[in-house]
This record gives C-alpha cells, sequence and structure tokens, in this order.
C-alpha cells in the first residue's frame, strides 16, 4: 500500500527524499499563490481587518510550515543515518501561534481575530489539499 521512499544522493552528500522533496516544492507554490490572494484582497478590497488578520496568519502558517518541512527532514535524514534527533518543533510553534494570537488582540483595531485564525490554519489546508491531490494523481 505505502510506496517505499526513494533516497538519493545530492551534491552535497546529503541523503534526499526525492518524493518528500516534490512536495514541499508543491506545497511552497500552494501557499505562494494564496498569499498572493491575500495580498490583492487586502489591498483592493474595503475588508483591511479581514485581509489583514489573514494574511497575518498565513505568514505565520506559511513560516510554520517551512520550520516543520525543514524539522522532518532532518530528522529523516538522522534517521536514515541511524542517528538521534532532537523533535520536530512543536513547542516553537505552538509559541508562534500563541504570539501571533496575542498580536492579533492587542491590535485589534488592524487584524480580525478570527480571520489571523483562518489564516493559521492554511497550512493545514494546503496540507490536505495537496495529500488529496497526490492521491487522485496515483
Amino acid at each position: 500500500m505505502y510506496k517505499r521512499l526513494r533516497l538519493v544522493q545530492d551534491y552535497g552528500g546529503r541523503i534526499v527524499m526525492q518524493e518528500y522533496q516534490q512536495m514541499i516544492t508543491r506545497q511552497k507554490r500552494w501557499l505562494f499563490y494564496y498569499l498572493i490572494i491575500v495580498v490583492v484582497g487586502t489591498v483592493a478590497t474595503s475588508f483591511h481587518s479581514i485581509f489583514n488578520g489573514l494574511l497575518l496568519g498565513s505568514v505565520v502558517s506559511s513560516f510554520n510550515l517551512w520550520l516543520l518541512q525543514c524539522r522532518v527532514q532532518k530528522l529523516g535524514e538522522a534517521v536514515v543515518k541511524g542517528k538521534k534527533t532532537m523533535g520536530i518543533g512543536t513547542i516553537v510553534r505552538f509559541t508562534l501561534i500563541v504570539l501571533t494570537l496575542f498580536i492579533a488582540e492587542t491590535f485589534a483595531q488592524y487584524f480580525h481575530f478570527f480571520a489571523v485564525i483562518a489564516g493559521i490554519m492554511t497550512m493545514y489546508v494546503v496540507i490536505m489539499i495537496d495529500a488529496l491531490l497526490f492521491q487522485l494523481k496515483d
């Protein structure tokens, strides 16, 4: 049922999971398109606080996704090499989310609180859409 991950070596001799790298590229592309739509919505509409909240949450979500991808890459390399590694940075990501919600609550006139929450959730939506489309492709 599960495919075996193909491991290749890049120029630095690191072990790279080919499918994982493709997934990262697809997810970054989805988030980039989404961020462009949110920026256009911020500039072009009169719903500034909502789109500002979406933008703030989405930027934090994008950073959290990037952080998660980097940590998972390091974890995969450590497992293949038989080394021990630290966690995947859950505490750091949750701290960023709490800090973002604090900023949204402090500057409520600029950021719609529920829009910030919706923006933070974009990372998970992108992961689910990517996984669904990748499964439908196979």
